[in-house]
C-alpha cells in the first residue's frame, strides 16, 4: 500500500476545503487535499449561485469549485481523489487511509467534509435537483421571487425555510406529513400568522411532475385511511426542510461532537478536542450553512493549522 507524509491533510473538497488548501498552500505546509465523495461539494450541485462575493454576474455552482480548485492547484495544493475510509487519531502523527488504497501519515487534518442533506428518497427529486428542487432556501430562494413553492417538513428547520421564502415567493406551502408541527411555539407562530404560508397537515409528498423543470407536487392527504385524498399542487419549487446530516461517520467516536453529529470546535476558532485535528464548513456549523461561511471557516483553519505546526514543531 503506497504510503504518503504530509503536513497537513484536508479531507474534503466544498469551499471550506479548497479556502484551507488556498491558505494553507501559500504558508508552505504544501497540504494533500482528498476530494471525497462529492468533489467540489455541495455546490456542485447547484446552477446559479448569485451570493457568493466576487461573482457580481452570478456564477454556475460547478464553475465557482473549479475556481477555487484551480486557485489551490496553482499555489501546490496536491488534490487527490478518494474517500477517507478509516482515521487513528490516536496518537500523533495521524494516521489516514483512503478506499484507493493510499496510506496517509499527517502531522495535522482539516476535516471539512460538509454535511448533506436529508431527502425524502423520491426519484423525482434526483430528476429535479437544481431544476426546481433545493435544500437551501437561503440560497436559491431569490430565484422565486412572486412564485408559488412548497417546503417539506414539520420542524424548526422547515419553519426557518418557508418564513424566509414568504417574504420572496406569493404563496408558501408547508408541507407536514404529521398533524401538527413539530418546530418550538413561537416558530409555529410566525408560520401560522404569516398570510401566505399555507400549512398542509397529514399530507405526504409521493412524486414531483414537469417537462424540464418542477411544475408541481403528487400530494396524498391522510394517506393510508379511508379518508385519503390525492391531489395535485401547482408549485415552482420545492424545497427540502427536513435536515441535514454531518458527514462525520468515519471520525466518530474520537473527534467531539454534538448530539446531532456536527463536529464540536473550541471558541470561536476550528479546533477539535484532538491536538492537531481542525475542523471547517458545514461539518461543524449547523446553523449558517453557506459557501461563504464554509470559505471562510476555511481559511480559519488552514491559519490554525499554521500556528500549531509552529508552537509543535
Amino acid at each position: 500500500m503506497p504510503e504518503i507524509k504530509t503536513r497537513c491533510l484536508i479531507v474534503g473538497s466544498g469551499p471550506a476545503g479548497f479556502t484551507a488548501a488556498i491558505y494553507a498552500s501559500r504558508a508552505n505546509i504544501n497540504p494533500l487535499v482528498i476530494e471525497g465523495i462529492q468533489p467540489g461539494g455541495q455546490l456542485t450541485q447547484t446552477t446559479e449561485v448569485e451570493n457568493f462575493p466576487g461573482y457580481p454576474q452570478g456564477v454556475q455552482g460547478p464553475q465557482l469549485m473549479e475556481d477555487l480548485r484551480n486557485q489551490a492547484l496553482r499555489f501546490g495544493a496536491d488534490i487527490r481523489p478518494g474517500i477517507v475510509t478509516e482515521v487513528d487519531l490516536s496518537t500523533r502523527p495521524f494516521l489516514a487511509k483512503t478506499d484507493t488504497g493510499l496510506e496517509i501519515v499527517a502531522d495535522t487534518i482539516i476535516i471539512a467534509t460538509g454535511a448533506s442533506a436529508k431527502y425524502l428518497g423520491l426519484e423525482d427529486e434526483k430528476k429535479y435537483n437544481g431544476l426546481g428542487v433545493s435544500a437551501c432556501a437561503t440560497c436559491d430562494g431569490f430565484f422565486y421571487r412572486k412564485r408559488k413553492v412548497a417546503v417539506v417538513g414539520g420542524g424548526d428547520t422547515a419553519c426557518e425555510e418557508a418564513l424566509y421564502l414568504s417574504n420572496l415567493a406569493s404563496e408558501v406551502y408547508l408541507i407536514v406529513r404529521k398533524p401538527h408541527l413539530r418546530a418550538s411555539k413561537i416558530m409555529q407562530h410566525r408560520v401560522e400568522t404569516k398570510e401566505n404560508i399555507h400549512v398542509l397537515f397529514n399530507t405526504n409528498t409521493v412524486g414531483l411532475y414537469g417537462a424540464e423543470y418542477v411544475e408541481g407536487a403528487h400530494l396524498v392527504e391522510h394517506i393510508g385511511t379511508d379518508i385519503e385524498r390525492r391531489y395535485d399542487l401547482p408549485i415552482d419549487g420545492f424545497f427540502l426542510g427536513i435536515g441535514h446530516q454531518p458527514n462525520t461517520q468515519v471520525f466518530r467516536p474520537m473527534v467531539e461532537c454534538d448530539h446531532e453529529g456536527y463536529i464540536k470546535v473550541k471558541d470561536q476558532g476550528t479546533a477539535t478536542n484532538i491536538p492537531g485535528v481542525f475542523a471547517a464548513g458545514d461539518v461543524a456549523d449547523p446553523t449558517y450553512r453557506q459557501g461563504i461561511a464554509a470559505a471562510g471557516m476555511g481559511c480559519k483553519a488552514a491559519l490554525d493549522v499554521e500556528r500549531f505546526l509552529m508552537e509543535n514543531a
